[in-house]
């Protein structure tokens, strides 16, 4: 995934709203959005190394990665960044000194009414993330770059007009706007690409009273939507 942003408890009406594009090959194999048969997972499953990029779990977890630009490509050595996502959602919380043994990611998770941040790269981080609005992408968190502004802002207006229609998030996960020439931010929100692109669009809403509802929105090699799937949860 190469994009994010989160809302955490930044409205009276919702604790938690994530915005997040993943972006990989499209030849690499990927089970859609459902709920795992070996525990009370609901992600996407990717086929070859078998962990997730995004996670929500019945248990009140949330949880999300990215890779980090700039530390050399992935080490086949160390472990996986979606075994990582697969266990902070079900609560499996690496200690601060095992971190570095994951290729270099940065990560978010929501466990009931803690956040925390998490990273490996430059040194490795754990710490609380606080109420409001946060954005990450391919570099630190909430780095001035202009996806994750935009991305933020797209949350801050859904958030403001009391519609709070889905597809308003959607349609900001959509955008293909360039990136600002900044060669930390190369790439727009949305990558319309038919052999590295965005794969799909994931929106998790979970309101003041614990109800949730992840939503997946999948993408062909040409950007077409192909399939949504939507599940409900409950973090009471």
């Amino acid at each position: 995934m190469c994009v994010l942003a989160i809302a955490w408890r930044f409205h009276p009406r919702w604790k938690l709203v994530v915005a997040a594009n993943r972006d990989e090959f499209h030849d690499r194999p990927a089970e859609a959005l459902h709920r795992w048969k070996d525990g009370n997972i609901i992600a996407g499953r990717d086929i070859r190394a078998g962990g997730t990029w995004l996670a929500v779990s019945d248990g009140g977890r949330f949880a999300a990665v990215t890779n980090l630009r700039g530390h050399g490509d992935p080490d086949p050595a160390l472990a996986s960044r979606g075994a990582l996502v697969t266990g902070l959602a079900a609560g499996d919380v690496p200690a601060a000194d095992q971190l570095a043994g994951f290729n270099p990611f940065n990560a978010v998770l929501i466990d009931k009414d803690d956040a925390r941040f998490l990273s490996n790269r430059p040194v490795p981080v754990s710490q609380p993330l606080a109420p409001g609005l946060h954005a990450m992408s391919n570099g630190p968190l909430d780095p001035p770059w202009r996806k994750t502004i935009r991305l933020s802002d797209a949350i801050a207006r859904w958030l403001a007009d009391a519609a709070h229609d889905r597809e308003a998030l959607f349609a900001g996960l959509r955008d293909t706007s360039p990136p600002t020439g900044d060669p930390d931010d190369p790439a727009p929100i949305f990558i319309d690409n038919p052999v590295y692109g965005t794969r799909c669009s994931t929106i998790v809403l979970v309101d003041a009273e614990n109800e949730g509802v992840i939503v997946e929105r999948r993408f062909d090699r040409q950007g077409r939507a192909i399939g949504d799937t939507a599940i409900a949860f409950n973090w009471g």
